[in-house]
């Protein structure tokens, strides 16, 4: 890898157009560059790398041909557009990426002219190109609309959702599936390769349509067969049967790291009308040794240094709410050979590796298919087993539909294990899982906890567990306090909350991760902290008891304030002709941004300082004579 100093070619790309004066022979020095800043950019700053260093050849070959930002390219996820963001006048912000105020970590309209569409959630590609050519071609705008999806991206039915409209369309649509998880033969390669530039040229692709029309309307039995000639052919060197099928001119497998076949075979294409669909092999973490052997450690890494063939090793301490879960998961599964773990290709990220090490036949990994998990789910409940969905909680809303109609109507005993809800930080707002507590409250039967610890999240899924019904435990990303995890596990009683700190004339209901925070700021207030534990069902009985022996109400949750837990307060009060002033805290109505998780939360003023600042003002507004009361008051804090 070179070093960012020796650098000939990049510092003269300040967008596509000065990569476009290039000639051929120089891309694949830039390609050697572009990679190499790429990995030494994010070693010092943390972010996405396997895939970005295995789409290197492909981001250059596809500014180089088509006129971007007149033609779009849409980015499936945005895992593997770093290179892309590098190339269109962001290099010299790329440190920034994923920190506040600095760069998306995925394309942001905002951010580029060139970044077409925002994306964050998988599979979401085919449907806003093909939105793009069809108005293009309405606009009669002799442009392309590029989608480059992964082959994690296609195990999403949206895709092929998308594709099955767009085959039958004239619309200047072209998918490119990067395929970055089965490897090139040698014989395979370069007879594809060639097959590539054959097939996507103007000669084949005249003879086609004309020999087709001509066959067709005249000699329909003869354009049958040779329709499935053409079919069994490709058949022969190319998985495309499928996408033939639903209407694309399929194009590949090749070599998605040879230059040259990448431009030739995109400028046949961009020169051919219609719904096409190229087939790229590359390899993650291309260039990088550690990275292509282990491309699922380097998919997002934190700051590391690339001269070592491994990444800094974790220092021990606290369990993440994640590694919770996961031990949990394979400590009731040995106690319950009904439980079964499913996830929409989480494994990591979800905590599932060593279930699946030692529950292999009770794993599900459904891909991305977030609506198939749930429905699944579902099903295997119906016929008496207790499956888990380990699922994070902004991904969750893919299956809102599914959770409602399939689940909960049914009163089905699925439990919901819900990751990184709240704010992730660097991921930003299409990661965040900032609405979950909204979207399961209003549903009927549906038990919703929120732990204030390792330990109660522990006890919380086995509480989920063994509950008849739709349960969920939704817990932050990262590590909590370092409270102790019990073994044992004891089911709560459902509906009940805990009295943290005993106070007077203002209560703090705080949910779920807001816990600690609250009682930091409850002891500077004197006030009474409650640990709520269930945003359903409420512990009404208490609620009422502290609005009758309390003068203000105060709320707090890490999820946004409409429709969220201290909304359900506030109806509960209200319906009990309660009067007392209420203060809701929580997660504003606009998109947070990325930062760490501690700027976002001071930002939004849910830290200790921040809820303390906001019940403080409002107290003197709705308890004039509030200002008598000392700021510091003494109180029982129980365990």
């Amino acid at each position: 890898m070179n070093h960012p100093n020796s650098y000939s070619l990049l510092p003269s790309i300040t967008g596509p157009a000065d990569l476009r004066n290039l000639p051929e022979d120089q891309l694949p020095r830039l390609a050697e560059e572009v990679r190499a800043f790429l990995l030494h950019s994010v070693s010092q700053s943390g972010g996405h790398l396997a895939a970005g260093l295995g789409t290197v050849e492909l981001t250059i070959a596809l500014h180089y041909v088509f006129n971007t930002p007149e033609d779009k390219l849409v980015w499936d996820v945005g895992h593997q557009a770093y290179p892309h963001k590098i190339l269109t006048g962001r290099r010299e912000r790329l440190p920034s990426i994923r920190k506040k105020d600095g760069l998306s970590a995925f394309p942001n309209r905002d951010e580029s002219p060139y970044d077409c569409f925002g994306v964050g959630h998988s599979s979401t590609s085919i449907s806003a190109a093909l939105g793009m050519a069809i108005a293009a071609s309405l606009d009669k705008k002799d442009t392309h609309a590029v989608a480059i999806i992964g082959d994690g991206g296609m195990t999403g039915g949206m895709a092929f959702e998308a594709m099955n409209h767009a085959g039958p369309l004239d619309a200047n649509l072209l998918v490119i599936l990067n395929d970055n998880e089965m490897s090139i033969s040698p014989n395979v390669g370069a007879l594809n390769n060639y097959l590539a530039k054959i097939l996507s040229g103007n000669f084949y692709s005249s003879v086609r349509r004309g020999g087709k029309e001509l066959l067709k309307h005249r000699m329909p039995g003869v354009w049958e067969l040779a329709r499935r000639a053409e079919e069994h052919v490709k058949g022969m060197v190319a998985p495309g049967t499928l996408f033939e099928e639903l209407g694309f001119n399929y194009i590949g497998p090749i070599d998605g790291h040879d230059l040259d076949t990448l431009i030739t075979t995109l400028r046949n294409l961009r020169k051919t009308p219609g719904p096409q669909f190229l087939h790229v092999v590359t390899k993650k973490g291309k260039g990088y040794a550690p990275a292509e052997r282990d491309p699922v450690a380097y998919h997002g890494v934190g700051v590391f240094d690339p001269s070592q063939d491994h990444l800094p090793k974790a220092k021990p301490g606290t369990p993440s709410y994640t590694e919770v879960f996961g031990q949990w998961l394979c400590d009731m599964a040995e106690r319950d050979r009904r439980l079964l773990g499913v996830t929409p290709a989480m494994r990591e990220g979800s905590g599932l590796v060593e279930f699946e090490r030692r529950f292999p036949d009770r794993y599900f990994d459904v891909g991305i298919a977030e609506q198939h998990a749930v429905t699944l789910a579902a099903g295997q409940a119906c016929e008496g087993y207790k499956p888990v969905v380990a699922i994070y909680s902004t991904f969750l809303q893919r299956a809102y539909d599914q959770l409602i109609h399939d689940v909960v109507l049914q009163k089905l005993p699925v439990l919901f294990a819900i990751d990184r809800a709240g704010l992730v930080g660097p991921d930003g707002p299409t990661h965040a899982g900032s609405f979950d507590l909204s979207y399961l409250r209003c549903l009927p039967g549906m038990v919703v906890m929120a732990p204030a610890d390792e330990n109660e999240c522990r006890q919380m899924l086995y509480t989920g567990f063994k509950h008849n019904g739709p349960a969920a435990v939704r817990y932050p990303r990262g590590k909590g306090g370092g409270v102790e995890v019990r073994e044992e596990m004891t089911a709560l009683p459902i509906g009940k909350a805990e009295v943290r700190r005993e106070g007077s004339r203002i209560a703090v209901l705080a949910f779920g991760s807001l816990v600690a925070p609250a009682v930091e700021a409850g002891e500077k207030l004197g006030a009474t902290v409650v640990n709520m534990r269930f945003a359903k069902p409420l512990d009404e009985d208490l609620i009422l008891k502290l609005a009758d022996s309390h003068e203000l109400i105060v709320t707090v949750e890490e999820n946004v304030i409409a429709g969220g837990a201290g909304s359900g307060v506030n109806e509960l009060l209200n319906a009990r002709l309660r009067r007392n002033p209420v203060l809701n805290l929580g997660l504003p109505d606009y998109f947070v941004e990325q930062g760490t998780r501690e700027e976002l939360l001071a930002e939004c003023g849910l830290d200790a300082a921040g809820i303390f600042a906001a019940i403080d003002g409002f107290r003197q507004k709705a308890m004039p004579e509030a200002q008598a009361i000392p700021r510091i008051a003494a109180g029982k804090q129980r365990a």
